[in-house]
Order: structure tokens, then C-alpha cells, then sequence
């Protein structure tokens, strides 16, 4: 077949997963293009719009603190900073059993030990190509008795810029721009609004040889001697596909990232025999502000619209109700799964109200005036007054549901004085007391709502990435539904693998499997390049 050009790896999507196989295979010596469906003023896929946070195994501070930077683009933390940190290692056990706890046990058990044992390794090939990386103060730790107490086992995300101080403005947007310098720098060609429509088959031997993309208003035909990976993203921006796959309702959800990912892989893949895998009725999907844009992310707020915050308060339905424990787990175990919980109340929103003890405890990223649309009343009379011109159906219950969670808080705590509220542990301050229990409970950091003045915010559900994609090997390799054996030429990683992922997962493993599985599929695709030249 006569292609317009030929490379020996071709990469489709270009976020994390996408740009850690392209840098990989030009680092193995061969030629790699990556092709990306979005311009370059949209691109970034959900990398962009992730707090480019990544969970890893760690053997205690001391083993990431040599590769750490302050958030002026410092290299090192002062030792009066280091001497404040509590931080306790996190090991495969502990990453093991956080999968399978989330994942209620289903996680593929060969791609759940590919993540766990390879983690660590990830983390420190981008620290060593120039990632530059910040303790997550803000999102993971909490002052408590004169210490910095990380919880939860994700302790790191990207840094922003040296021009920059906030821990926040690195994230996603400079993992992208990370990644897209990195790939440049070793020769990848890259091409932006470039879509990928069909994979090119080599009928003789069964086998992908290229890829048909539409770039600079024709379709052109790639070869790739080694093969294609498929990098780009679950299809959680098509309506159509969340309400086939997901169910009804999920049409209405809003997007968190990329407007792109609309399931070209699953589509191209499926044509060529693929076999579909994981969880398909299953997503990431968050309390998200319900004053979000619906169709895509915010491409300058990018995750600040989430709001995690819940653990410290409670949520309610528009009927005044509670409808979730918020604390049953820390907060990066539970939000990818509550934006479902959220979808399913009356008009698929929810309010989360603090009292001030709370507010103060919330991370300014998400809640700050210039972020979000708060609303705040001395008198949890005066809340509902303005809640019900927000949507509250009904004053009396929302009333009625605080008043009964603050007595049964208080009944705890008569019987469990003993118990200390500590946001960066599961204190195991509930309303299930032995004298008084709720019929939905609150499993930690249950504590009375009686302090003004007060807070609330409106959520929706924000829908991040779809659990359903391809079914793989070890080696990313993407299997035939009809003999079960690989696909020649053909390896999915990121977003669009499936099985890893059900219901729920811990947080920051996305963007780490990207990391890992890209890797191994950029080495495995050059290797099959590097034996077609022999």
C-alpha cells in the first residue's frame, strides 16, 4: 500500500497516556508521530484539566524529596518545612488494597499488579525528563497539631511554572505543556487538528500498518512499520454514547475535560474485530459546580470547578435531603463516584453546606468567590430562604434534615467523647450512635452544622472519563474479541483501556496507568518497528 508518509510508530491522542508513548518510543531510537484530533489551542486532552496529581508506591518522604520543588520552581524544600511534614510511606500493599476496596474487588488483577509495580517507575522517568513536581499541601494535607498530615497515599502533583507561586497553577495545563515540549525535543511529529477516522489493515497478514486522518482539509494515509497506539480517551464527551452505555440521564451530565474524546478509538478499534472490556456502565464522574460550562471543561479554571468539600459538611437533594454518606471514605476515594450519586436527585443537582467551623477548611481552589457562585447566610433560616430561590423545593425538610444530623452528631459525641474531628484521618466521628442513628449516616468528620455564618454551593454531576474501553494484554496489545489472541500492530493505553477501573477508583491512578501503560506500549511498538528494518 502507498501511503502519504510512514513512521515507524504512529500515537492517536495526545494527552498523558498519548505523549508518554510517543517520548518513549523516540527515546528507543525510532521515529514516532503522534496525530491529535483537537487544535493546539484546544489540545491537551484531560490531561489539561486534571490537577496532574499522580498516586505512586513511596517509601516515605525521604525517597521523593530528593526530585522535589517548592512552588517558585525552587529545586529542594527548607529543612524548617520538612521538619512540619507527616507523611508515612505508601506500599504496593496499601495501593493494592485501595484498588480493590474502590473497585469492590472486580479491577483486572494482572493490569491492577502492572500499575502497582510499575508506579513508582513512572513517576521518576517524567522527574527525570524535567517534570517538575510539588508535595500537594492543599489538596492532601491538612495542619493538624503543628504538622502538615498527608492522607490518602496521593501525595505529589505537577508544579506550576517558575513565574508563578500558587501550588495550583501547574497542574494539568503544565503536564501538557510538559509533555509536548518533551516529545518535541526528541523528534516526535506532532500534528494538531489532525483526526484520526480509520486504522489501515494489512489483510495479507492480519495486522494495523497505519492509520487514515484527516489534517489540513484532506485525508491522508500514515504507514507505521511498528504499529498504532490508541491514546485517545473513553467517550464521555458524546452524549449519545453516556446514555447507550451509562443509561438514561447521563446525556445531561456535564463534561469535565476535552470535548474530543467522543469514542473514536472504541468506534476504530471495533471495526477490526477489537474486544470491548471493563465497565461499561461505570465512570469517573464528580460534584462538579453547577455553574459549569455543559459540553466541555474550562480550559482556565480546568478542575477548580470541582468541588470536593463535602467530607466537611453535608450534601442535600433539591427536596432538602441527604443522599450520600460524605464520609465514608477520604475524600480522593469517594469523589469520582459521587457525581453518579448526584445525578440521580431530582434535576441531577445538589447543594453542599458548611457551617463557618467548615468553610474554613476548604480549599480555596474550588470555593473562592472568583471560582464559584457562593451562598452564605448568617441563620440557617435565612440558607434556605436563599436556597429555595436556588432550586430547594422544600425549606421545612432541608431544615428538618440538619436539626436531626446535628443531634445525632451531638449523640455521638456524648458517647464517644474521646473522639477528636481530624480531617486528615478517619476519625470515626459519626451520627451512628448506640442512642440515636440516621437513616443515611456519616461515617466520619460528622460534625454539628450550628456555627454561623454559613455556606452553600450548587453541584451537578461533572463527568471526567468512561471506565469501558479495550480489552489488552500485559503488553497493551489490544485483543481480538473473536480469537483472543493480540492484535498485531494495535495497542490501546490511557482512557480507552478497559478493565482496570469499576464503579469508583483512588485517586490520581488515571493519570499514572497512562504513564505506565503508554510506556510500555511506546517500547513494545518500536521493538516491532526496529525487527521490520532487519
Amino acid at each position: 500500500m502507498v501511503f502519504d508518509e510512514t513512521y515507524d510508530v504512529v500515537i492517536v491522542g495526545g494527552g498523558n497516556a498519548g505523549f508518554s508513548a510517543a517520548t518513549t518510543a523516540a527515546q528507543s531510537g525510532v521515529r514516532a508521530c503522534l496525530v491529535e484530533k483537537a487544535p493546539l489551542d484546544d489540545a491537551g486532552g484531560n490531561t489539561f484539566f486534571t490537577a496532574a496529581a499522580f498516586r505512586c508506591c513511596f517509601d516515605g518522604l525521604q525517597d521523593l524529596l530528593p526530585y522535589l520543588f517548592q512552588s517558585d520552581g525552587t529545586k529542594g524544600l527548607p529543612q524548617e518545612l520538612v521538619d512540619k511534614i507527616d507523611m508515612a510511606p505508601y506500599t504496593k500493599t496499601d495501593f493494592h488494597a485501595d484498588i480493590d476496596r474502590v473497585t469492590k474487588g472486580r479491577a483486572d488483577p494482572v493490569l491492577a499488579n502492572i500499575l502497582v509495580d510499575n508506579s513508582r517507575e513512572a513517576v521518576q522517568w517524567l522527574m527525570d525528563n524535567g517534570a517538575k513536581f510539588v508535595l500537594s499541601f492543599n489538596r492532601q494535607a491538612f495542619f493538624v497539631d503543628g504538622k502538615y498530615k498527608f492522607w490518602g497515599g496521593m501525595v505529589i502533583n505537577m508544579a506550576a511554572p517558575e513565574s508563578h507561586t500558587s501550588f495550583d497553577l501547574g497542574q494539568g495545563k503544565e503536564l501538557f505543556n510538559f509533555h509536548l515540549n518533551l516529545a518535541k525535543g526528541h523528534g516526535v511529529a506532532i500534528y494538531f487538528g489532525s483526526p484520526a477516522v480509520d486504522l489501515v489493515i494489512d489483510t495479507t497478514k492480519n495486522e494495523v500498518i497505519g492509520v487514515k486522518v484527516f489534517r489540513e482539509g484532506r485525508l491522508r494515509t500514515i504507514g507505521a512499520r511498528g504499529g498504532v497506539i490508541l491514546a485517545n480517551g473513553g467517550f464521555q464527551a458524546s452524549p449519545a454514547l453516556r446514555a447507550q452505555y451509562l443509561g438514561p440521564g447521563w446525556d445531561l451530565a456535564h463534561v469535565r475535560g476535552s470535548k474530543y474524546n467522543t469514542g473514536d478509538g472504541h468506534i476504530m478499534a471495533r471495526k477490526i474485530g477489537a474486544k470491548l472490556e471493563g465497565n461499561y456502565s461505570g465512570c469517573h464522574s464528580v460534584a462538579w459546580d453547577r455553574n459549569s460550562p455543559r459540553v466541555s471543561g474550562n480550559r482556565m479554571l480546568t478542575n477548580q470547578y470541582t468541588k470536593s468539600g463535602y467530607p466537611l459538611g453535608v450534601m442535600v437533594n433539591a427536596d432538602g435531603k441527604r443522599f450520600v454518606d460524605e464520609g465514608f471514605d477520604l475524600r480522593n476515594f469517594t469523589y469520582a463516584a459521587f457525581g453518579r450519586e448526584i445525578l440521580k436527585q431530582p434535576s441531577g443537582t445538589a447543594f453542599q453546606v458548611w457551617d463557618s467551623n467548615g468553610s474554613r477548611l476548604l480549599r480555596r481552589e474550588e470555593y473562592a468567590d472568583d471560582v464559584t457562585t457562593n451562598l452564605r447566610a448568617e441563620t440557617l433560616d435565612q440558607l434556605a430562604d436563599i436556597l429555595v430561590t436556588r432550586g430547594l423545593k422544600d425549606k421545612g425538610q432541608f431544615l428538618s434534615t440538619i436539626a436531626d444530623f446535628n443531634e445525632a452528631c451531638e449523640s455521638f459525641q456524648r458517647e464517644h467523647p474521646e473522639r477528636i474531628f481530624d480531617p486528615s484521618i478517619k476519625d470515626g466521628l459519626s451520627t451512628q450512635g448506640d442512642k440515636r442513628s440516621l437513616a443515611i449516616g456519616k461515617t466520619n468528620w460528622a460534625v454539628p452544622i450550628k456555627s454561623g455564618p454559613f455556606q452553600a454551593v450548587e453541584v451537578t454531576c461533572g463527568i471526567t472519563f468512561t471506565f469501558g474501553g479495550l480489552a489488552a494484554t500485559s503488553a497493551a496489545e489490544v485483543v481480538n474479541k473473536f480469537t483472543e489472541s493480540k492484535i498485531y500492530g494495535l495497542w490501546c493505553v490511557g482512557e480507552l483501556l478497559g478493565g482496570l477501573f469499576w464503579d469508583n477508583y483512588p485517586g490520581g491512578s488515571g493519570l499514572t496507568m497512562g504513564t505506565v501503560m503508554g510506556r510500555i506500549a511506546g517500547r513494545e511498538a518500536s521493538n516491532r518497528a526496529k525487527l521490520s528494518r532487519e
